[in-house]
């Protein structure tokens, strides 16, 4: 994504119009036209109130993806209560639906015994809570997806 169009979707998430925008940062409407049509960029000044107005990181407002943020923000709604009234599996099986059908097919016990293993491996040697060894065997698990599917991409 163009730094425009995050400025230009960070601008409407916030509920601003240029209008309001180049009043706040005391310039003209045309200047934020032209940011978020990519003919011109705000200096690191102008980028700075442009983040504090609208409510995100220098970072963020780089790379401001509008679907992310919604997500983002609505996992920090969601109290833990709730979280686990959800059945993860359910939800993410309408999205890779193999999650609904591996367990007729997988000897799940002998994968969740070596998974048990890990976790309490890593319980052990580093001192991690229960919650802290699923995330970092979770944070493993991603870092190897990415991994593929960099190599299947090759």
């Amino acid at each position: 994504m163009s730094l425009g169009n995050s400025l230009f979707r960070a601008r409407k998430k916030s509920g601003l119009s240029q209008e309001a925008v180049a009043e706040r940062l005391g310039i003209s409407r045309q200047t934020v036209s032209k940011w978020e049509l990519d003919e011109t960029l705000p200096d690191i000044c102008q980028s700075r109130k442009l983040s504090a107005l609208y409510h995100v990181t220098l970072d963020e407002l780089i790379d401001f993806d509008l679907e992310v943020k919604e997500i983002e923000e609505a996992i920090d709604r969601t109290n833990e209560e709730t979280q686990k009234q959800i059945d993860w599996t359910r939800m993410w099986a309408r999205k890779y639906p193999i999650l609904a059908s591996y367990q007729q097919e997988v000897a799940v016990e002998e994968y969740a015994a070596q998974l048990r293993g890990q976790l309490d491996r890593l319980r052990r040697e580093h001192g991690y809570s229960g919650v802290d060894a699923f995330l970092v065997l979770k944070d493993i698990l991603g870092r190897l997806w990415t991994e593929e599917q960099k190599g299947a991409a090759r």
